[in-house]
C-alpha cells in the first residue's frame, strides 16, 4: 500500500501528523514510539515572547470529547528557534511544520522572522484560529480581510510554505478559506476546535477558568468533515484536515470529503500510541476499502 503524500514543501510518507499544541515539541510523545514513523511533525505554536497560558483550570472532560482552554502556552520563540527545535530535530528527520501564534500582525511578523533564520523547518502553520486567547488567533481568522491581511504579509516574509490553519467559528469559513488562498497561502489546516463550556454543579461555576474553551474529540468529526468539503468545493490550494480523528478509518473520510492530509488532536491526550496505531492500521484500511494508494483516495474526493 502506497501511504505517500506530496504537499507544497512537504513529501509526507503518510498522511498524518499531530495537531499543534498535542505533542508540544515533541519531547514526551517521543518517549512512547519514535516520531519518524509519522508523516510529519506540527509543533506548538510560538509566540513572540514566552507566555504561560491561562489559569487553571484549564481542561474539563466533555461527552466524547475534551474542552480547553490552554492559551498558548510557549516559552516564546526564542527558545522554541534556539532549543526547541534543535532538539526536536536531533531525533526527529520527518517534514516539520511550525506553528506561529501572535496577538497582532507585527508579533507574527517578529515570530516569523526569528524562525526564518533556524535550520531544519520545511513549512509553517499560520494559527488564527485559536479560540481561548483574547487577542490575535481566533479573532483576526473569524474575519476574511484581516485573515487576508496577515496572510499577505506573511506569505512575502517567509522562507518556506505556508499553511493557514482556521476556525470553525467563523461566519463562513468558505470565504476566509478564499481569503487566505488568494493572499498566497499554499495550503489551509481545517478545522480548530468549536468553542464549548461546562458547568461544575457542586459550585454552579464554569469549569474553565475562562468559562469558555475549545471543544474537540471524536464527536466533532462530523462537523469538521463538513467544513473540509465545503472549503474543498471552492478553493484550489490543499487542505490539511484536522477535527475528532481517532482511527485509520477517519483518515479516509477526510481525504474522500477533501483533505489531502490530516492532523490528529484530542486523540494523543488520550493516548499517546494515538498516531502510531493510525499509521500501522492505515495499509489494512486502505486494503478493506480497496484503496492501492492514497493519492486515488484524494482523486476521488467529493468535490
Amino acid at each position: 500500500m502506497d501511504t505517500r503524500i506530496t504537499l507544497p514543501g512537504l513529501d509526507l510518507k503518510n498522511p498524518v501528523l499531530p495537531a499543534s499544541g498535542t505533542a508540544g515539541y515533541g519531547e514526551e510523545l517521543s518517549k512512547f514510539y519514535d516520531l519518524n514513523i509519522l508523516g510529519g511533525f506540527t509543533t506548538k505554536s510560538a509566540t513572540g515572547l514566552e507566555r504561560p497560558g491561562n489559569p487553571l483550570p484549564r481542561i474539563a472532560d466533555a461527552y466524547e470529547g475534551t474542552l480547553n482552554c490552554i492559551g498558548l502556552e510557549n516559552p516564546g520563540v526564542d527558545i522554541v528557534a534556539k532549543k526547541k527545535i534543535p532538539e526536536l530535530r536531533k531525533t526527529y528527520k520527518g517534514p516539520l511544520l511550525v506553528s506561529i501564534a501572535g496577538s497582532d500582525e507585527e508579533e507574527y511578523c517578529h515570530v516569523m522572522d526569528v524562525l526564518n533564520g533556524t535550520e531544519g523547518i520545511d513549512a509553517y502553520e499560520i494559527n488564527i484560529s485559536c479560540p481561548n486567547v483574547s487577542k490575535g488567533g481566533m479573532a483576526l481568522g473569524t474575519d476574511p480581510k484581516e485573515a487576508y491581511s496577515i496572510t499577505r504579509k506573511l506569505k512575502a516574509l517567509s522562507r518556506h510554505p505556508l499553511y493557514v490553519k482556521l476556525t470553525p467559528n467563523a461566519k463562513d469559513i468558505v470565504l476566509v478559506a478564499k481569503a487566505v488562498e488568494e493572499a498566497g497561502a499554499d495550503g489551509i489546516v481545517v478545522c480548530n476546535s468549536f468553542q464549548g463550556m461546562r458547568i461544575d454543579l457542586r459550585t454552579r461555576k464554569p469549569i474553565l477558568s475562562r468559562t469558555i474553551g475549545g471543544y474537540g474529540g471524536p464527536a466533532i468529526l462530523p462537523m469538521a468533515l463538513k467544513v473540509v468539503y465545503q472549503c474543498a468545493k471552492e478553493i484550489n490550494i490543499p487542505i490539511i484536515g484536522v477535527g475528532g480523528i481517532a482511527s485509520a478509518r477517519d483518515v479516509i473520510e477526510f481525504l474522500l470529503a477533501g483533505a489531502s492530509a490530516v492532523e490528529v488532536g484530542s486523540a494523543n491526550l488520550k493516548d499517546p500510541y494515538a498516531m502510531k496505531k493510525i499509521v500501522e492500521e492505515l495499509p489494512d484500511t486502505m486494503r478493506r476499502y480497496g484503496y492501492e494508494t492514497l493519492s486515488t483516495c484524494i482523486k476521488e474526493a467529493l468535490k
